[in-house]
């Protein structure tokens, strides 16, 4: 599993700030898909950018997972993207240790990523955005199947503590043997291990609303859950002007670093 670390970093990984128990930066992983990548680069130069503490990006990659033996079921059909399974793997690669995070590649971020770490309650298993959301659209991305369940985008945007007994069940082995029910509606956990995260920091687009004068509705973290400007279809979808502006900001970055 490949890491890139965030700037703020020092080489040994050390920090001031506390994941757990230990001193190191906090990991997030994001999900990653070989017709998304651009999608993934935008979403990890937008933490970055904006984060005032140590992270550690850490992409999962369904090719590696399965070179290395942590994943083999075979994809089905109304699997949108590569991680739908390979994301419950996060407390795994993590070494069931610490604080982590999971989010779908399709965000972008305009807060501080230590306002969310600041949310953690060590009393939860997992923490996230309880969305009550039934999309009316039959399809999304490009083209992908639109699939209707409970606790749907739950998943795309999660916590983990990753120490917590209940959330060792969460090996190899289950996330490639269990049901899309039992894990994305984190039916391994009783209601009350799950907390919530306000909506801002998974605000779909689409769905969600900024409501006029109240500047605590305005998204830290926007998910173009149906398709984002990647997608010819949804280049002009709403808050698409902000993910093509920090396209152009971190594709720059990238050619002053080989300039350097």
């Amino acid at each position: 599993m490949s890491v890139e670390t965030s700037k703020t970093c020092n080489i040994n990984g050390d920090s001031n700030f506390s994941n757990g128990h230990t001193k190191k930066p906090y990991r997030i992983y994001i999900g990653y898909d070989p017709r998304e990548d651009v999608a993934y680069e935008v979403c990890r130069y937008s933490i970055l950018k904006r984060s005032s503490i140590p992270v550690e990006i850490i992409p999962i990659k369904q090719s590696e997972l399965r070179e290395n033996n942590y994943f083999w079921r075979e994809r089905g059909k109304l699997e949108s993207t590569e991680f739908s399974f390979t994301r419950f793997l996060t407390p795994f690669l993590a070494g069931y240790e610490g604080w982590a995070m999971f989010v779908d590649c399709d965000f972008l971020y305009l807060g501080d990523i230590k306002e969310l770490f600041d949310l953690i309650d060590d009393k939860y298993a997992v923490m996230c955005v309880q969305h009550d959301y039934t999309p009316k659209e039959t399809t999304k991305m490009d083209g992908a199947v639109q699939t209707i369940y409970p606790r749907k985008n739950w998943s795309s945007m999660v916590l983990y503590n990753c120490g917590h007994l209940k959330n060792k069940v969460l090996t190899p082995e289950v996330v490639n043997k269990e049901s899309g029910a039992f894990l994305h509606r984190f039916q391994w956990l009783e209601d009350d291990e799950i907390g919530s995260v306000p909506f801002v920091w998974n605000f779909l687009v689409g769905h969600n609303r900024v409501e006029v004068g109240d500047p605590n509705s305005y998204p830290k973290a926007i998910h173009y859950t149906l398709g984002g400007p990647w997608f010819e279809a949804w280049k002009d979808c709403e808050f698409g002007d902000l993910w093509l502006n920090e396209l152009e900001e971190c594709e720059k970055a990238k050619k002053d670093e080989k300039l350097e």
